[in-house]
């Protein structure tokens, strides 16, 4: 794409630089990492058309600096606890849930297969572009840049570390849950795999009682299904009695 005579394309492209407070001196990079596989292959690019090489670059960018970032604020937390903030911070939930309030759906560049089916709003495709994202801007400035950048989105992320929230194991409470109401325990299936080889995603649902009640997506299946877990807990929690 020729971003000098597209002039729909630039402005777009600088409406997310504003959204992101974030300024690419290579608009060729920042377009990249909104575009899709599926977009390059129907106009017959090459994979540095599209976003994957960038999404890989970018998911070891966040993982270095949340890790960094733990290391830093948390002195006396062991290996252990520190892995599991972590993988609270990276996990697929938590990156979908950061490029839906960045409204990155609205920038994406998709084939027209995909985006008829809703790949907008496809989580895979949202937490995909963002890692592509944290990449470009690492290429495009530094990893200070990257770091300033992650912090900021991560800041309500890393707030509920630090206060405690959302590292409960929701799978041990469904549990209790299940077995008060249902008289039965949990189940967990997995309903696919999406995403490159080099970053996998699992989509993972609970099942109790032959239906189910929640359905949650991780980088790998505990993280998944702890993410299902909690959307099962909240469902039942809504439903009151009804159930």
């Amino acid at each position: 794409m020729d971003l000098k005579r597209n002039k729909d394309r630039l402005k777009k492209l600088k409406s997310i630089e504003k959204a992101i407070s974030y300024r690419f001196r290579n608009k060729s990079l920042l377009n990249q990492a909104l575009t899709h596989k599926s977009y390059a292959n129907e106009r017959s690019q090459s994979c540095s058309g599209d976003n994957e090489r960038l999404e890989f670059l970018g998911d070891s960018v966040l993982g270095i600096v949340i890790s960094n970032v733990l290391y830093n604020d948390y002195p006396d937390k062991d290996e252990g606890v520190l892995t599991k903030y972590k993988s609270q911070l990276v996990s697929g939930t938590t990156l979908g849930r950061i490029a839906k309030e960045l409204r990155i759906g609205e920038y994406l560049l998709l084939g027209k297969g995909e985006e008829a089916s809703g790949g907008k709003k496809h989580a895979s495709n949202l937490l995909c572009a963002l890692e592509a994202l944290i990449g470009a801007i690492y290429l495009d400035g530094d990893l200070k840049s990257a770091a300033r950048f992650i912090k900021r989105i991560y800041d309500p992320e890393l707030l509920l570390v630090k206060e405690g929230k959302g590292t409960r194991d929701y799978k041990s409470v469904l549990q209790q849950i299940a077995l008060r109401r249902f008289k039965t325990i949990p189940s967990y299936r997995i309903i696919s795999e999406i995403g490159p080889d080099h970053k996998k995603h699992f989509i993972v649902e609970a099942v109790m009682t032959g239906k189910r009640f929640g359905i949650g997506s991780g980088p790998n299946k505990k993280t998944a299904e702890q993410a299902a877990a909690k959307e099962a807990i909240s469902a039942i929690e809504a439903a009151g009695d009804s159930f």
